[in-house]
């Protein structure tokens, strides 16, 4: 129930921005300490889920368990922390800026937010294919949170890395934070699904996500947007430390959290986290670094995508009907060895009756 008083709107506004920033604060300044620790691998045999063939992930494996997830069911606790543990080894092989060759792949989808609806992430590959070295991916963050099917979604997406470690690409979103995921549902969520530490482990993931991918040396791919100044260059993006929890400021936290504004230069966030950056901004950036155009996420679009920036920056979000209550479109986009962006809206389908935001803390179901 949202309230309908405009002076109780602006307060719980208020409160949710302060409760956010107060989380997101402590989760950065918290002490980072190392724990070494041995997870179960062993699964009963009264388990009657899909299973790994040798503890290895396989086509048939990931297509069992898709099936499983969409017949509302879980797998067992220990194939998810072999899937977290060897999606760990396979991210820390790749830079925090990602470089695809198109002329190897030949095509690549890249999709913007899911948040948990899994359904939905079904739905894209119906209609586009599903995952495979003919057919790669780019999903370009927030994976997770608000949507209530947000294990389902990051454990195939981890499971499809590890199968397809060259042609299946993950780029760390805003939302693959422990800030986020202990507000907007996923911290929750998992806990009730598996454990305590599949939440922990796949913090562990998240860290290791790359921030950004350059697709055929012409196309820059981020979650958020470009940077607080001037002068930063693909080599800055690929020295970034990202094995952290999201900075307040500096380039890691502008590629997460920065949005395009209509008018020139920088402003402030309406976020209170990073900042805008306006078209003479984004063309900069471009000439700057011998790019053609900017494909980022991060913000729900009525088509599921705009074009701004005289057509150099494309925002792509595809999560349809965004917390069953936006009536977007979702969309994803093709790139083929040309490199002209070949956009596909798309409409939501249904899930199972359990609705956004059900395994946040009730301050912010409302």
């Amino acid at each position: 129930m949202v309230p309908k008083n405009g002076l109780v709107q602006k307060k719980v506004s208020e409160c949710k921005s302060e409760m956010t920033r107060e989380l997101f604060s402590s989760a950065i300044h918290r002490e980072e300490v190392v724990i070494v620790k041995n997870y179960p691998t062993d699964v009963p045999d009264d388990y009657t889920g899909p299973r790994l063939e040798d503890g290895e992930v396989t086509e048939e494996f990931i297509s069992e368990m898709i099936e499983h997830f969409v017949n509302e069911k879980c797998i067992h606790v220990n194939i998810v922390y072999q899937i977290l543990l060897k999606a760990k080894e396979v991210l820390a092989t790749f830079n925090s800026l990602v470089r695809i060759d198109i002329d190897r792949i030949k095509k690549i989808t890249v999709c913007g937010d899911v948040h948990g609806q899994f359904y939905d992430v079904v739905n894209i590959f119906n209609l586009n294919g599903i995952p495979s070295e003919d057919n790669p991916y780019l999903f370009n963050g927030d994976f997770v949170d608000r949507g209530s099917f947000s294990c389902e979604v990051i454990i195939t997406f981890l499971a499809f890395k590890i199968l397809y470690p060259n042609h299946f690409f993950l780029a760390r979103g805003n939302h693959e934070s422990m800030a986020m995921n202990k507000i907007y549902g996923y911290w929750g969520e998992i806990k009730f699904k598996y454990s305590d530490d599949a939440y922990d482990l796949s913090c562990e993931v998240f860290n290791l996500l790359p921030l950004a991918h350059v697709i055929g040396n012409k196309v820059l791919v981020v979650h958020g947007g470009l940077f607080s100044q001037d002068g930063v260059k693909l080599e800055d993006i690929e020295s970034i430390n990202r094995n952290r929890e999201p900075p307040q400021s500096g380039l890691m936290s502008d590629i997460l959290w920065a949005d395009p504004q209509p008018g020139l230069g920088r402003g402030p966030s309406k976020r209170g986290v990073g900042m805008s950056f306006g078209p003479d901004v984004t063309k900069r950036f471009l000439d700057d670094n011998g790019l053609k155009l900017l494909i980022r996420s991060h913000e729900v679009k009525e088509q599921g995508f705009e074009i701004e920036a005289d057509g150099k920056l494309i925002t792509v979000f595809s999560a349809p009907n965004y917390c069953d209550a936006m009536g977007n479109k979702g969309a994803y986009i093709i790139f083929e060895e040309d490199m002209n962006p070949q956009i596909h809206s798309f409409v939501h389908v249904r899930h199972p009756n359990i609705k956004p935001m059900h395994y946040a803390g009730n301050m912010f179901s409302i």
